[in-house]
């Protein structure tokens, strides 16, 4: 049974979060992928793995997502990312980070580097989809479904068996949010994981982040035949060998 936290952002506004608090220890921070939760295996590997080594550890779900309070449709990157702040300010404090990003998590631990940059030491990126919203949906979209995006304020995009309500807000604050045009400038340990058969985010993303950070001891690991979500217990084995080399 996992136990469950809940931050009160306002009295009718709440985010729930996973921790183990650690003292004078670092912090694994895992964030999750665009519509995700933390129900899923990763965030309970990483939570065991920070109990087992005497870390402290943080995920939570955005607001909009999993059981946080809010709609998906009003939330967007400066949104989550600032929430993202806001419980790390508040359960991490002042230890250091290892920021873990699987997907979008992964833009949103770009973000956290502006708020917490004498704090991380080391970052893992898993499947890593910075600027997806304009790159990998916007400019695949045709005229008549951006006209009907914009016109409408939102297009339900079908992607597998999953339906993406992509709104026009999103999209605009996602420019707002442009990190591969930055310099980092953080000396940290630095992995990218990407698995070679992911159909939903290039392997080129992976190295546009390595290419930002100029003086990081930085490493790309690219799994065979692995997908986006690298959840298969082969797979997290790997995750938990690559965080455990940015560690020590």
């Amino acid at each position: 049974m996992t136990n469950f936290n809940y931050f009160k952002l306002s009295p009718s506004r709440k985010l729930r979060y996973l921790k183990h608090l650690q003292k004078d220890s670092p912090y694994i921070v895992f964030l999750h992928g665009f519509m995700s939760d933390l129900d899923g295996k990763k965030p309970k590997e990483f939570l065991s793995f920070a109990k087992k080594n005497k870390l402290g550890f943080l995920a939570l779900e955005y607001s909009g997502h999993g059981k946080s309070s809010g709609k998906f449709i009003n939330g967007n990157i400066s949104k989550w990312s600032s929430e993202t702040k806001l419980l790390i300010k508040k359960i991490v404090k002042n230890n250091n980070i290892i920021l873990i990003g699987s997907s979008m998590g992964a833009w949103i631990s770009l973000n956290q580097f502006k708020y917490f940059k004498k704090q991380i030491i080391g970052f893992l990126g898993i499947g890593s989809a910075p600027e997806f919203l304009e790159n990998l949906m916007w400019k695949k979209f045709s005229k008549k479904i951006k006209a009907q995006t914009i016109k409408n304020g939102i297009y339900n995009l079908k992607h597998g068996d999953y339906i993406y309500p992509i709104t026009f807000q999103l999209i605009k604050d996602g420019r707002k949010n442009k990190v591969l045009n930055k310099i980092i400038r953080s000396r940290v340990k630095i992995t990218m994981v990407h698995g070679q058969k992911d159909e939903v985010v290039p392997i080129s993303y992976s190295r546009k982040i390595l290419k930002i950070f100029r003086y990081a001891r930085k490493k790309l690991v690219i799994v065979k035949n692995g997908d986006h979500s690298l959840s298969t217990p082969k797979w997290l084995k790997l995750l938990k060998k690559e965080l455990q080399i940015i560690i020590n």
